[in-house]
């Protein structure tokens, strides 16, 4: 259910590295909690962003929630598409439901994050506690 190729965050955000290019979404586990999305916030273009703080809102049916980014950059792009059509996040939030691309500040970031497997865990652990 969680790709290999990903980093998460504890936020539950993933991100997917390209060169100096950071795609970021919300877990699949995030999507499945908020229930259908209705609303993604663009960020601003060019603004900068610190791992671990808000990038940008989403809004379901049930809540309005900030966008944790997992590393730190500059946003270079936002999916366009989520402005027509933000139930893409619900129906393949690891591919057509990206939110943002971040020009990445420092690659050794990624080490604080976890694989598939680590974020998993957390999970199992996450839910046990609530």
């Amino acid at each position: 259910m969680y790709p290999d190729d990903i980093k998460y965050h504890k936020e539950h955000t993933w991100v997917k590295i390209s060169g100096h290019r950071a795609i970021i979404g919300i877990s699949f586990y995030a999507q499945e909690l908020l229930g259908d999305i209705v609303y993604v916030d663009a960020p601003d273009m060019e603004s900068t962003v610190e791992a671990g703080t808000e990038l940008t809102q989403i809004e379901s049916t049930k809540a309005t929630s900030s966008v944790i980014s997992p590393v730190s950059g500059t946003v270079i792009e936002f999916n366009e598409e989520l402005s027509d059509a933000p139930e893409l996040i619900n129906e393949d939030p690891y591919g057509k439901g990206w939110i943002v691309i971040l020009e990445v500040e420092d690659d050794s970031e990624l080490d604080n994050l976890m694989d598939a497997d680590v974020y998993e865990k957390y999970l199992e652990d996450e839910v046990k506690l609530k």
